[in-house]
């Protein structure tokens, strides 16, 4: 009797997950050795264990499995960040955050646009559609990497706050422009601050919602009757918050986002926690959040597709090469200089600059053009690939590097 095609992916996924966490456990340890954030140690063994060398991992970038290991890992990522903010923190710097995760997204997806048309000679609608697609931060990388870099805390998570509020202005301007390129319609400032404004308040409203329910059923004195549930309340409540935010149109990443700040906040809500629990949970997302690195990251390496590279690398790394060092620098001083209330030193814009890691979602949005089959859509999938890979390997390794030259550290 032969197995069911049903069996044979079920133990063939089964393989794959086994061996991304052998080789991931591994990597991490390498990663703590070398003194590097595992994320980049994770991408370069998924392009070592990839089809295009080892051949030991392979899950296709469409499959559904993919897409769920994406969905969840990024999401529960960005609740284990938000869950590491502080609303004393948010309440200094919220209108840097406000301005450079709207306008900044505009300022970078122009700029990295320009650079697009004039190095890769693409029409001016594909070069605007690659700065878009590239115009937001990627809260799965940096959100690891200043969980292992302590950098002082204002800084930190302003950054990592940017890269969550981020992805639905990356989105809508995306989509956007794709619409301009397909003939389906033209850009409207309007519409898209109505939308990008709709967008966010309903993912907060979601996230906060649910933090809220979290907090009161695991941390009340006296309703908290969920406290040693608390683990399996976070995965219901990550999956809540996003699913119901996707369903709303609204911002499933920006909703729990917000589900980890009011978690992660209960005393400011009134609540108390037995010390023993919460030191239950912190274990238990720490080590669910380091899973789903492995996952995202030895996968994505995995799925980089050398040939498609290899056709624009010059002219897509000097793509890059003006979008980390010109559209960043301009974004981040056009944007946090203003703000007075929050008084943004030298040091900490020049640190801001550096540290923009390009990662899943601009790497998502990237796949659903080609999915779509937009114009360029192969060309702007090489060049996110190829920033994908220059941002980790370069800006993740010498986050702690640059904050210990500038003074950034937490320690000191």
């Amino acid at each position: 009797m032969e197995p069911s095609a049903s069996l044979e992916l079920a133990k063939h996924v089964l393989l794959m997950f086994g061996v991304i966490l052998a080789v991931g456990t591994f990597s991490g340890l390498v990663a703590r050795l070398a003194r590097v954030p595992d994320v980049v140690v994770f991408l370069l063994v998924g392009m070592l264990f990839g089809p295009s060398v080892l051949g030991l991992v392979n899950i296709k970038a469409d499959s559904a499995i993919n897409q769920l290991i994406l969905i969840f890992g990024s999401s529960y990522i960005l609740f284990d960040g938000g869950a590491s903010i502080r609303l004393k923190v948010l309440k200094e710097v919220w209108i840097t955050i406000v301005v450079i995760s709207t306008i900044g997204v505009l300022v970078t997806g122009a700029i990295t646009g320009l650079a697009a048309y004039y190095f890769l000679g693409v029409p001016v609608i594909v070069a605007l559609l690659l700065g878009a697609v590239l115009a937001s931060t990627d809260p799965a990388t940096l959100v690891p990497v200043f969980k292992q870099v302590k950098i002082k805390e204002r800084v930190a998570q302003t950054v990592m706050s940017e890269s969550a509020f981020n992805d639905a202005m990356g989105a809508i301007l995306t989509f956007t422009v794709l619409g301009v390129a397909m003939g389906a319609g033209e850009f409207s400032a309007g519409d898209a601050a109505a939308d990008l404004l709709k967008q966010s308040l309903l993912g907060i409203l979601i996230g906060g919602i649910l933090g809220y329910m979290a907090a009161f059923l695991i941390a009340h004195e006296k309703f908290g009757f969920l406290a040693e549930y608390a683990p399996v309340v976070t995965l219901m409540a990550v999956i809540g918050a996003y699913m119901g935010a996707d369903g709303m149109h609204a911002s499933g990443f920006m909703a729990v986002f917000v589900f980890g700040i009011m978690l992660g906040n209960q005393e400011s809500l009134g609540f108390k926690r037995i010390h023993h629990d919460e030191a239950i949970l912190e274990d238990f997302i720490m080590t669910t959040s380091l899973v789903m690195r492995m996952f995202i990251f030895i996968l994505l390496g995995a799925q980089v597709d050398f040939a498609l590279m290899n056709q624009y690398l010059l002219a897509g790394a000097a793509v890059v090469a003006v979008f980390m060092l010109v559209a960043r620098p301009a974004t981040v001083f056009l944007c946090a200089l203003p703000d007075r209330r929050a008084k943004w030193s030298l040091k900490e814009m020049l640190f801001m600059c550096w540290t923009r890691e390009t990662g899943v979602i601009p790497g998502a949005l990237a796949g659903m053009l080609v999915g779509m089959k937009a114009s360029g859509a192969q060309i702007i999938a090489s060049v996110t690939f190829i920033a994908i890979l220059l941002t980790i390997l370069i800006q993740a390794t010498t986050t702690k590097w640059l904050a210990k030259k500038l003074g950034l550290l937490a320690e000191e």
